[in-house]
């Protein structure tokens, strides 16, 4: 079920400038942007003021990753549209062994990292999960569960809390069956209620994560409310973000200019309404914004993901870039290649930035952008994000997004509203 919604800077377990918050644990994937932080539509300040932790590091002053992403597994019983898995998945033959996870576990430990992310895929397709929760527990790392739920009684969720599970992050595709199950493609919503019901019964964090697109946002307010209802204590409402399966369904996944405005003022309305008993939180979609997010927190700075194979990656899209090598934990120490691996060096710093983000005033807030999307949109990784208003691409990404709202004017007559998801998905497969 693994998707990456949006280029993280930290999880919600900790600040914007790297402080612990142990009661707000989040998905790493998701670059969290309070509503009420939102001047003008998705704007930020073109010269904003300095802020601690945002000075620029290098190798040598780059400290442990804050939190480990480990994606234990690409098997999953979900075939998500919107995905960020990679294309070519790894096999379950292929995957680290028991052993092995809980050597990275106390290596990363040893690193300073604070958190764990059990994600995938499916992270309950191991048979040795509670093993692994165990061990990380037993590090001394904060466990983040992040799952789709399928897969978990009340009696192995009994077995995971007792192994030290701190967390749980429950993913929902939409606040109704038919088509969260059309976009997750299998029958998975009811199970997901019945889960979350006895998830909400435990002494462990608890959010709901709900992935938004055109063909769902319609009913943001009815997935706040089933957020309410199952009792979480946070909400995540996060849009797509195009990489993996979600590049391959961007057409029919990207939302209308209408719809985002309509449904931040539902946000920051939700927001002020439960402040206090539930946590809103929302991920803005890149394409709609004036500058870029700082993907994964910066290329190498604060997040290390561990693919099921070992090989460790700086972002969940990274092995897209070409002619770069990336270590595995199997032959290399966590510690030599999060200091000095090739990969995690190459885009840390300033060195390798192009103008204008080598002279641009927010070089040290978004670094330029994600870089996978970079090569994706503009066939250069070291190029400024084209999401990014001042990048010489940015044009590439305005046509996209004025197509998905020209198709939708055209499509009422000339009234500004969403068109209606008709394509034929693609949709991720499950790795043997």
């Amino acid at each position: 079920m693994s998707l990456k919604v949006a280029p993280a800077s930290l999880p919600a377990s900790y600040d914007r400038n790297g402080n612990q918050d142990p009661k707000s644990p989040t998905d790493h994937k998701a670059a969290v942007v309070p509503p009420a932080s939102l001047p003008a539509p998705l704007e930020q300040s073109r010269n904003p003021e300095p802020q601690p932790g945002r000075e620029p590091q290098n190798s040598a002053c780059i400290v442990g990753p804050l939190a480990l992403i480990a994606e234990i597994t690409h098997r999953c019983p979900l075939h998500c549209v919107y995905c960020s898995n990679p294309l070519e998945m790894k096999s379950r033959a292929a995957e680290l062994s028991t052993a092995q996870w809980i050597s990275v576990f106390e290596q990363a430990a040893k690193l300073g990292t604070m958190q764990v992310d059990l994600t995938g895929g499916e992270p309950l397709a191991r048979v040795d999960l509670t093993e692994l929760i165990a061990a990380a527990r037993a590090a001394k790392l904060y466990t983040n569960l992040i799952t789709s739920g399928i897969g978990l009684t009340q009696d192995r969720l009994n077995v995971l809390a007792h192994a030290g599970l701190d967390h749980i992050q429950l993913s929902f595709q939409d606040s109704q069956a038919a088509p969260a199950d059309e976009f997750a493609g299998t029958n998975a919503h009811e199970k997901k209620l019945s889960i979350a019901a006895a998830i909400a019964k435990h002494h462990i964090g608890f959010t709901l994560n709900f992935v938004v697109l055109r063909g769902n946002l319609a009913r943001l307010e009815e997935m706040i409310a089933l957020a309410e209802n199952l009792g979480a204590q946070r909400v995540e409402i996060a849009h797509v973000q195009y990489y993996g399966w979600a590049a391959e369904n961007r057409a029919a996944l990207l939302p209308t200019r209408a719809q985002l405005d309509r449904s931040l003022e539902i946000i920051q309305a939700a927001e002020a309404r439960l402040r206090g008993r539930l946590r809103v939180e929302y991920v803005v979609p890149d394409y709609y914004a004036r500058y870029p997010k700082a993907c994964m927190g910066g290329w190498g700075r604060k997040l290390m993901l561990i693919d099921p194979s070992g090989e460790a990656l700086p972002c969940h899209a990274a092995r897209t870039i070409p002619n770069l090598h990336f270590e595995n934990v199997k032959t290399h120490p966590l510690e030599w290649i999060w200091q000095k691996s090739p990969s995690f060096q190459k885009f840390r710093g300033e060195d390798w930035m192009q103008e204008p983000c080598r002279t641009c005033d927010r070089r040290t807030i978004d670094f330029g952008g994600c870089r996978c999307q970079a090569l994706m949109l503009a066939g250069d990784a070291a190029a400024t994000d084209p999401v990014c208003s001042l990048s010489p691409k940015h044009e590439l990404v305005a046509a996209i997004v004025n197509r998905v709202n020209s198709a939708a004017t055209h499509s009422m007559g000339g009234a500004s509203a969403p068109i209606q998801v008709t394509s034929s998905w693609i949709y991720r497969p499950n790795p043997s």
